[in-house]
């Protein structure tokens, strides 16, 4: 399946989602990569991983870049030679990428029971807010994809979502919210988008002081 949805949530920010339904042939035919990339696919023992590895590859290609374009920082962090931000994620049949002028965050998940067992892990005080109206499992998964969307902002690693990254209060109709990092020499608040697409939650977060 080719692109599966577009989001321009303002002017200098798009985002592009794929649905992964090929098989990894279809996927890897007429995809060059550079040598390190082709490393990284031949090391993965998932072919789910595999495939979303390379329709990440496509959507960079819709987006007008390719696999050459693309870098990482010592954190791990993703980079285009361009000067533009790009956040990336995959989850079972889809993936997304992000592309800004401003700082961004992106993650997709799979809607799972799992979430409540390690719910512990990352929810602090959003705890208190949770929704009985709302589905229990969507509103984890929201404040999981909104701190994970964070901590890949944040240029320098080793945040806890726990401790240094919150999302303020949310109903999953309204479809956004806020949330802040505060660390020493980081303290910074941003706008939360998320919304539902078969099962799965896709969040993203914007530089609240550049989403116009």
């Amino acid at each position: 399946m080719p692109l599966f949805k577009t989001i321009k949530p303002n002017n200098h920010t798009a985002i592009y989602v794929w649905k992964i339904e090929e098989s990894l042939n279809d996927l890897a035919e007429n995809m060059p990569m550079t040598a390190r990339s082709e490393e990284r696919l031949i090391s993965m023992k998932s072919d789910l991983h595999k495939r979303g590895f390379l329709s990440v590859r496509h959507l960079l290609k819709t987006a007008g870049y390719t696999d050459f374009d693309l870098f990482y920082n010592g954190n791990g962090k993703p980079n285009l030679t361009d000067g533009k931000n790009i956040s990336i994620t995959h989850s079972f049949t889809f993936s997304a990428i992000a592309i800004s002028d401003a700082a961004i965050g992106i993650d997709i998940e799979k809607n799972r029971e799992k979430i409540k067992i390690i719910q512990h892990r990352f929810v602090n005080f959003e705890k208190g807010f949770i929704h009985k109206d709302d589905d229990y499992i969507e509103q984890l998964t929201v404040i999981w994809g909104a701190k994970e969307s964070l901590y890949k902002i944040y240029p320098f690693g080793g945040l806890t979502f726990k401790n240094d990254i919150d999302i303020n209060s949310f109903q999953i109709a309204d479809k956004k919210t806020t949330g802040y990092i505060k660390v020493e020499g980081w303290d910074k608040n941003y706008d939360i988008r998320f919304e539902q697409l078969g099962g799965f939650t896709l969040v993203y977060a914007l530089d609240t002081s550049e989403n116009e």
